[in-house]
């Protein structure tokens, strides 16, 4: 199981674009992964449940990767967040 904590950073937070890159990207990976904001935690596999985490620019957020390419599947979670999802602000 690996864990790593990486702060919003684009403009928008995850509205529903990102959350759907997210989700996308989640599931290209056979391990669990889980998002954790605040007492919150989600899979981040599920667009619904990442759309009800509501994180805003700023907010920091924990993902739980668990199993089959954890390493890589959290790499490219935090990636993904830290490109701001491709967003330009």
């Amino acid at each position: 199981m690996l864990t790593r904590t990486v702060t919003i950073c684009n403009k928008l937070g995850i509205h529903a674009r990102p959350a759907a890159l997210l989700t996308k990207t989640a599931s290209l990976f056979e391990c669990s992964c889980t998002i954790t904001k605040g007492d919150k935690t989600i899979d981040a596999k599920s667009i619904l449940s990442v759309m009800t985490i509501a994180a805003k620019c700023g907010d920091e957020i924990t993902i739980v990767t668990d199993g089959i390419n954890e390493a890589a599947a959290l790499d490219s979670l935090v990636a993904l967040i830290q490109s701001r999802f491709g967003e330009d602000e």
